[in-house]
């Protein structure tokens, strides 16, 4: 019985692989975890998130907010990725 959770695990991740839903699951994380990683008072200026080929959109509602985090790209950046361990994210674009 042991080695049938073995195998349903290993074609779980097959199919997760093969319909490429990792990414799909990775670029869910991200935008979850914007609140925690740019914190409360960002994230209550920012009006929608959107992942398109490792492409992050940013819609904000202030100018000053969003000309602070373009200051704040690269580390921003690398911690959203951080949050799924691994590049899902190359740019970082605000609108």
């Amino acid at each position: 019985m042991h080695s049938n959770d073995r195998q349903l695990k290993d074609v779980i991740k097959e199919l997760i692989d093969t319909y490429r839903l990792n990414d799909g699951l990775n670029e869910a994380k991200i935008i979850g975890s914007w609140e925690s990683v740019v914190g409360k008072m960002i994230a209550n200026h920012t009006e929608k998130l959107r992942i398109s080929n490792g492409k992050l959109f940013v819609r904000l509602d202030s100018p000053a907010v969003k000309n602070e985090l373009m200051y704040a790209r690269g580390k921003l950046l690398k911690s959203l990725n951080e949050t799924v361990g691994k590049d899902v994210i190359k740019e970082i674009i605000f609108l």
